[in-house]
């Protein structure tokens, strides 16, 4: 049993999530005259720490979103080893994530165009970001989903983990022979196994708007390979025929089978849902703040 209570500087509160490869704790930092400032620590699970394949990935991650800084993105402050464990020191962000709302209510649809737009935002700086010389990293997400969508009770919207992120600079591998990503969201062309260009990032964004708008994934089967068969398909998906034409015609782009049949950028796609949302009622960051607020405190499914 793992009884991490401090790594570094940071004591460790409690664990706040966890995936296939690590986990997340909130934490503390302490300074003079009573100052304290939380964050959300990431650290390989117990039973991979020490392994050298997977601490790289990590380290991997750490420096990448320390190249990266916008509002929609979670920032990654710091990188430290304690006692032999890596960790991640980012941003902690004061909320929940959207796959745990979305189970127990899905937001409004004016919200869940404001939700997609921001993610459009992160999306558009992280494939535009370059290095030192202005060279593009050409970086992909590759899990947009919403379990890496966060929402904060101020009603921010942050893109997080960076952790199968492909930058051109950095070996791309699948570990476990076990695709990178969840499948329900992978588009067509990472699930052939093919290189993925900036439009892979706004078929998963696709896939999630159309599940929050609808209440169901477009291509889930009832098997794993089922869905992984209809995604390669890519056929239509039903439910468009649910939304207003324009909204529709929008999702179509995103969830299209030939990646060039997307939109040319997230910038793109943002523009296109900022125009739907016009027609709507106006929405503020605060009335997201509040379905944060209100769907938390909602039993779990």
């Amino acid at each position: 049993m793992d009884t991490l209570t401090q790594l570094g500087p940071y004591k460790l509160v409690r664990r706040i999530g966890h995936g296939g490869m690590a986990e997340v704790y909130l934490a503390v930092r302490y300074g003079a005259s009573g100052f304290e400032k939380r964050f959300a620590l990431k650290t390989l699970l117990p039973e991979l720490r020490g392994m050298g394949t997977y601490e790289r990935l990590l380290i991997e991650e750490a420096k990448l979103g320390a190249r990266l800084d916008h509002r929609n993105l979670v920032r990654v402050h710091d990188l430290g080893v304690d006692r032999g464990v890596y960790y991640a020191c980012m941003d902690h962000v004061d909320g929940a994530d959207l796959d745990g709302l979305m189970r127990r209510a899905r937001p409004r649809p004016e919200l869940a165009l404001l939700i997609a737009e921001e993610v459009c935002l992160a999306l558009e700086y992280v494939h535009t970001a370059t290095d030192d010389s202005g060279r593009p990293l050409g970086i992909v997400h590759r899990d947009v989903s919403p379990s890496n969508v966060l929402l904060s009770r101020a009603g921010e919207v942050k893109l997080a983990d960076f952790g199968i992120a492909k930058a051109t600079e950095l070996e791309d591998r699948t570990l476990g022979n076990v695709r990178k990503g969840k499948y329900a969201y992978m588009s067509p062309e990472q699930v052939r196994g093919e290189p993925l260009t900036l439009q892979s990032d706004q078929f998963g964004l696709g896939v999630m708007l159309l599940e929050l708008l609808v209440g169901r994934r477009p291509f889930d089967g009832e098997s794993v390979m089922q869905t992984l068969d209809n995604i390669q398909k890519a056929e239509p998906p039903a439910e468009l025929a649910l939304l207003d034409a324009p909204l529709a015609a929008i999702l179509g782009c995103c969830l299209a089978r030939d990646p060039e049949e997307r939109y040319p950028g997230a910038e793109e796609l943002r523009r296109a849902l900022a125009a739907v949302r016009s027609g709507m009622t106006a929405v503020a960051p605060s009335e997201l703040g509040a379905y944060v607020i209100e769907t938390r405190s909602l039993p779990a499914p």
